[in-house]
């Protein structure tokens, strides 16, 4: 385990580090790259009552995301943890603890800890999400952590190849401010949302980011992310779905991304005029000599095939794709009545309703997160009554929006 030279020293509060060239120094940190090290990071972090955690991964060559470097901090401490030179699966028991892990827009760091780790924390403070409750949209940890504490980070090296060894210092020093500052940002912000009586929303949306499914895509639905997906009819859907689903295995199976098997112009022309022999298949657009080595042109063809003769129970359609079509002025109003609700209650538009939310929640069944909480609550209720034609949105003469009561008189125009 090698120290970085610095003593470790803690910002306290707003603007308490100092500054190097406009930048906060990354303070101090130990790289941690034998087991007797981690063990010793693990004993600290088994006690603590939060920690802060991100990760650097590398996916552009893979299907699934590769953990390149594991950054830690707690109160007193940063471990920048190599799980080249380590498993970090035992970091899975601290996970089954007490204490809260703090991330910045957790998703996909989620994703990579479940897989290297085979589980994700018990307890999580997002502190993207968190800020989302206090107006920030998507902030990103730069732009957050200068607003919340007067710091700014250093983010020379973020696109830098972390699979390399050594490390460069600039690397070093990039990954540490990642962590640096979460648990501080922590405090701030949960403050800030005690004192709106927010706090309880952002701990629910956190559950929800830390309850999603991070399994693989399924491989039948995977056409459903195809560009033009929902121009495709009859038996070029079949076709789709068959060809994007063996994509998807195969990709898997070799740990590649999926334009790396098919591309998704060669997969959406191969659904709209399916070959039939291996001639055809070459001279499909979007298809190369690349896509047709070894068994692929006889796997591909057989998909085809299952494809043209898929039934209408087994295609696989998107849910709620007719609703949005058929209900696109009762979404595009409910977007507008969103948009201005999330304005005066100083709200991050995506964290009170997505698009997504809105389509779920105008089905003959509704279902999402406008169902339930605090979204059905402050908007949720309103949203119903305005479908049901027992509400209106009017403009107020100052240019916002206002939902009123339905006089239920017309007013004719003129023809």
């Amino acid at each position: 385990m090698a120290r970085h030279r610095e003593p470790f020293r803690r910002a306290q509060g707003s603007g308490g580090a100092s500054a190097l060239n406009g930048s906060a120094p990354p303070e101090a940190w130990d790289f941690v790259d034998d087991e007797s090290g981690f063990a010793e990071v693990l004993e600290v972090l088994s006690t603590a009552d939060a920690y802060a955690i991100d990760t650097e991964f590398h996916r552009e060559k893979s299907y699934y995301p590769h953990l390149a470097l594991l950054q830690i901090a707690w109160r007193d401490g940063i471990a920048l943890i190599d799980p080249l030179a380590l498993d970090v699966a035992p970091l899975g028991a601290v996970f089954e603890g007490s204490g809260v892990a703090v991330l910045h827009a957790a998703d996909q760091d989620l994703e990579v800890l479940e897989r290297a780790c085979g589980r994700v924390p018990g307890r999580i403070f997002d502190t993207q999400i968190s800020a989302g409750f206090l107006g920030y949209v998507s902030p990103s940890l730069v732009s957050l952590t200068e607003s919340l504490l007067g710091i700014r980070l250093h983010k020379g090296d973020q696109l830098a190849d972390w699979m390399q060894r050594p490390l460069s210092a600039g690397q070093l020093s990039y990954a540490a401010g990642d962590v640096a500052h979460l648990l501080d940002m922590r405090d701030v912000l949960g403050g800030r949302l005690s004192s709106l009586g927010r706090a309880d929303w952002a701990t629910e949306e956190c559950a929800v980011m830390l309850a999603k499914d991070r399994s693989v895509t399924v491989p039948e639905e995977a056409w459903w992310r195809l560009p033009h997906s929902r121009q495709l009819h009859g038996v070029s859907r079949g076709v789709a779905q068959e060809v994007a689903a063996w994509r998807e295995r195969r990709a898997q199976k070799l740990d590649v991304p999926v334009r790396f098997v098919l591309s998704d112009l060669a997969v959406t022309c191969v659904a709209q005029r399916p070959p039939t022999t291996r001639e055809e298949l070459r001279r499909t657009r979007g298809v190369d000599a690349r896509h047709l080595a070894a068994s692929a042109p006889d796997e591909l063809l057989a998909a085809v095939s299952r494809g043209k003769s898929l039934t209408s129970s087994e295609l696989r359609l998107p849910s709620g794709q007719s609703l949005e079509r058929l209900n696109r002025p009762m979404i595009a109003l409910a977007s507008a009545y969103v948009g201005q609700r999330a304005a005066n209650l100083e709200l991050d538009p995506a964290i009170l309703a997505t698009r997504a939310d809105l389509v779920g929640f105008f089905q003959d069944v509704p279902s999402g997160r406008l169902t339930k909480g605090w979204r059905r609550e402050l908007i949720g209720e309103s949203l119903a009554r305005l479908a049901k034609g027992g509400a209106a949105l009017a403009f107020d003469g100052r240019g916002e929006l206002v939902l009123e009561e339905r006089s239920g008189t017309p007013i004719t125009e003129a023809l």
